[in-house]
């Protein structure tokens, strides 16, 4: 089946084009804020650039790496946390026809030497010193880098030599500057030569396995992941949009072009740990997010309403209730009629609801929120109903790195829970004869760097991209991710198994957990590796006489293991026999992305995860004829 909406026809060649046509049309509007720390410690500061601003940041950054000797399609790779001179140096990769490298802050050295020798970057943009001295180093093994910008120069990037190797971005606009004086239309004039295939983006795929392949997407792509966002209608002029997503990841990268075309205003730090602080001060109207935050606000406002004792508890799990109830109802009467209406009783519970649990959860989101979108894994459907019907619409997408970040998102007012929406325009979409989803459209990449024989594995002559995602078109168009295709388990029974259905149930069922690994491949029952979080397991322990003992002493505590056991016995009660976890570890930390078990958009590296804790997974198959 193959549904295919209009192409978005009159794009410019790049998102550069895009980024000097804003500027000429709105200079003095607000573009960017961000947040400046109070040097006496006192709560951060917001600032604010407009189009004409960041326009003459982003031409001296361009020009000065033109004077670097940076030429067309030539590589600059950034290295450095979501924040607004990451997207800054990024259009002035753009602006000066080059292409930009993405790398995680949070990568090691071995693994961001590869990705810059990989990539044959010519000068990196590191945030601080601790990014520059990975690139240190490495240096013997980095002989096409020539240069490395510090964001934070006063953070000890000084220079290692003579050679004047390390500059910083300040140092880098000024000589960009005076490069403009010099040549005051070279900005304009490399931006009106860039062609629609020239390489824009090497995002590297962080990967669950092996050595991360780098994506390359032409800025064509860009062009039209920007023009495919605005034609949504999702976002407007009038939005104010909260971006601390990583930028590294295609995700964070993708919200930036959309937000050039659209001209709405964009609040941007990547601090994960400000995020709860930040959202009153900032009142966003559109945020996008990962689904691990939902389940930590999730977990975090079960655990608050437990604290305020049984009585307040059970409150919370009534109004829970009766959201995802109301979510429900007003869903399927949307579906089945064209009105969300819901019945007089129902809307009279949920009245009550609202006072007493949901309008305290919008005002921790600033009280303006009003869609938030949700990519990169799925939500599991029990919380996304739990947010609908509390007022906060998350909108799920669903892209890759291979397809710029955004193939599918929901529509507006009309989304579906549980389905990552329709097509964007210009998108196609057909579903294999295994159930594999295959995307065909503009947004496709060009193929992986330097691995051809890769690139032809998932990428056909005609453009049909394999996505290795499992999943079921509806009769309208909506999207079902069912699984990746590689993680679906069959037991040893023939039974085919979605890990991912199972742990998002009980993700919804749980309010302590953290993450969680069904394992049961080739298997004659389902196990389950379980992380809690940390915070939230801490304070029931102290009100369960487990005192202030550390977080592995109480997860290895038996009243703990009672506690989990009762969840696992509510989920087990909606799944089919061959679906139920038959037994379960508490692993004796969380899994992070700093122990390399989770990707740095958090998603779960179940090899690593497994082989890590292989002695416990034995365990529990222990005297099994299949183990």
């Amino acid at each position: 089946m193959t549904d295919t909406q209009p192409l978005i026809e009159n794009r410019p060649p790049s998102v550069a084009n895009l980024f000097l046509e804003r500027v000429e049309a709105t200079p003095d509007a607000e573009a960017y804020r961000y947040p400046v720390p109070d040097p006496a410690g006192g709560p951060d500061q917001w600032r604010s650039l407009t189009w004409g601003d960041a326009s003459r940041r982003v031409s001296a950054i361009a020009a000065g790496l033109m004077d670097l000797g940076v030429r067309p399609e030539e590589r600059v790779a950034i290295a450095a946390n979501t924040r607004v001179e990451w997207i800054l140096a990024d259009l002035g990769v753009s602006c000066a026809g080059a292409a930009t490298t993405t790398i995680y802050p949070s990568t090691n050295a071995e693994e961001s030497a590869f990705i810059l020798a990989d990539s044959g970057s010519t000068v990196l943009i590191a945030e601080n010193a601790a990014q520059l001295a990975k690139a240190v180093e490495r240096r013997a093994e980095l002989p096409a880098l020539k240069y490395v910008v510090v964001i934070d120069a006063a953070t000890g990037a000084d220079g290692t030599g003579s050679d004047d190797w390390v500059i910083s971005l300040a140092e880098l606009e000024r000589r960009g500057a005076a490069y403009l004086e010099q040549h005051p239309q070279s900005v304009k004039d490399t931006v009106a030569g860039i062609t629609p295939d020239q390489l824009a983006t090497l995002i590297y795929t962080s990967g669950t396995t092996g050595r991360p392949k780098g994506v390359r997407l032409a800025h064509d792509a860009w062009a039209y992941m920007a023009k495919a966002i605005s034609a949504t209608g999702l976002v407007t002029t009038e939005d104010l949009q909260y971006l601390w997503l990583p930028l590294a990841h295609v995700f964070g990268k993708v919200l930036t072009a959309g937000h050039i075309e659209v001209g709405h205003v964009l609040a941007v730090d990547g601090r994960v740990d400000k995020i709860i602080e930040n959202l009153p001060v900032v009142q966003p109207t559109y945020m996008a997010a990962v689904p691990r935050i939902f389940e930590k606000v999730y977990n975090g406002v079960a655990a608050k309403a437990r604290e305020g004792g049984p009585a307040k508890y059970k409150i919370f799990l009534w109004a829970a209730g009766i959201a995802r109830d109301y979510a429900k109802v007003s869903q399927e009467n949307r579906r089945a009629s064209g009105s969300a209406a819901v019945p007089m009783g129902l809307r009279a519970q949920h009245a009550i609801a609202d006072r007493l649990v949901f309008a305290k959860l919008r005002e921790a989101f600033g009280g303006r929120l009003r869609a938030c979108v949700s990519g990169s894994a799925a939500l599991a459907p029990e919380i996304g109903y739990f947010f609908s019907g509390a007022g906060i619409h998350i909108l799920e997408g669903y892209g890759l790195t291979e397809s710029s970040a955004a193939s599918f998102v929901n529509p507006g007012e009309a989304y579906r829970t549980g389905t990552v929406g329709k097509p964007l325009p210009g998108t196609e979409v057909r579903i294999a004869e295994d159930g594999e989803i295959l995307l065909r459209g503009p947004g496709i990449m060009q193929g992986y760097h330097g691995l051809p024989e890769k690139t032809t594995e998932v990428l056909e002559a005609d453009g049909w991209f394999h996505t290795g995602d499992i999943g079921e078109l509806s009769d309208d168009g909506f999207l079902r991710i069912t699984d990746r295709k590689k993680d679906l388990i069959k037991t040893s029974g023939g039974k085919y198994i979605s890990p991912a259905e199972v742990e998002g149930q009980f993700k919804a069922t749980c309010p302590f957990v953290s993450n969680v690994l069904v394992i049961g491949a080739n298997r004659n029952y389902c196990t389950a590796l379980i992380s809690l979080d940390e915070p939230t397991i801490l304070t029931w322990a102290a009100e369960h006489g487990l005192g202030d003992q550390p977080y592995d002493r109480i997860v290895a505590d038996q009243r703990t293991t009672t506690l989990i056991e009762e969840y696992v016995r509510r989920v087990n009660e909606g799944l089919q026999r061959w679906q139920t976890i038959k037994k379960f570890r508490l692993l004796p930390r969380d899994l992070t992305v700093e122990d390399g078990d989770l990707t740095p958009s958090l998603k779960l590296k179940r090899p690593v995860v497994e082989k890590e804790f292989k002695s416990l997974i034995d365990d529990m198959y222990a005297g099994s004829r299949e183990a």
